[in-house]
C-alpha cells in the first residue's frame, strides 16, 4: 500500500451499519473463492448474529475503511469450543473484491493481533482456505505465523477437492507461562 493510501485507510470496531458491505464482502469469498467452505452466503441478519456472538464472548471484529466506504474486516473467534481451548483463537480476514494488493490484510491483520495480544489468548491460529491461497500465506507468515500442517482434500467447493493449510503464532510471549485459570 502506498504511504497515501495508509494514511487513508481507519481501522475500527465494527459497528451495525456496517452489516450491508461485511454481508457483500463475504458473500463474494463464499461465492467465487475457497478461503471459505461456507457454500451459500448468509444474510445480512446471520453475519449480525456472528458478530453479536463474537463481540459478546470479549473478541475483537475490526474493518478497514477508505474514502468512508468499508473495504475489509477481520476478526477473531475461538479456535475449538472444548475449555482446554480457551487460550487459542482463529483469525479470519476479508478484503472487498478489487481491493487486493494494497496493504488492507496487512493493516487488519496487525491491527487484530494486536487487540488480542492485549486479552488472554495465548496462540492464534489461522485456518487458510486453500493450499493455492498465496496472498493470506505470505500475510500470515510476514506476521510471525508459522507452517504447522495441511490438512489435505478436506473440502469439495466448486468442483474440487481443496486442502486447509494451517498456521499458529504465540500471542503475548511476555506473559506468564501459564495462564490464569
Amino acid at each position: 500500500m502506498a504511504l497515501d493510501e495508509a494514511r487513508a485507510v481507519t481501522i475500527r470496531d465494527a459497528t451495525a451499519a456496517d452489516f450491508h458491505t461485511i454481508t457483500r464482502i463475504y458473500a463474494h469469498y463464499v461465492l467465487h473463492a475457497l478461503a471459505t467452505f461456507e457454500e451459500v452466503p448468509p444474510d445480512e441478519n446471520e453475519m449480525r448474529a456472528r458478530h453479536a456472538s463474537i463481540t459478546n464472548a470479549g473478541l475483537p471484529y475490526l474493518v478497514a475503511q477508505a474514502d468512508g466506504e468499508v473495504v475489509g474486516y477481520t476478526y477473531a473467534t475461538a479456535y475449538r469450543p472444548r475449555s482446554a481451548y480457551r487460550h487459542t483463537i482463529e483469525d479470519s480476514v476479508y478484503i472487498a473484491d478489487g481491493h487486493g494488493g494494497r496493504g488492507l490484510g496487512l493493516a487488519l491483520l496487525s491491527a487484530l493481533i494486536e487487540r488480542c495480544e492485549a486479552g488472554p489468548w495465548r496462540q492464534m491460529v489461522a485456518v487458510v482456505g486453500n493450499s493455492g491461497n498465496a496472498g493470506s500465506i505470505a500475510l500470515h507468515a510476514r506476521l510471525g505465523f508459522e507452517h504447522v500442517g495441511v490438512f489435505r482434500r478436506v473440502g469439495y467447493k466448486h468442483g474440487q477437492w481443496v486442502d486447509t493449510v494451517l498456521m499458529q503464532r504465540p500471542l503475548g510471549e511476555d506473559k506468564a507461562l501459564l495462564p490464569p485459570r
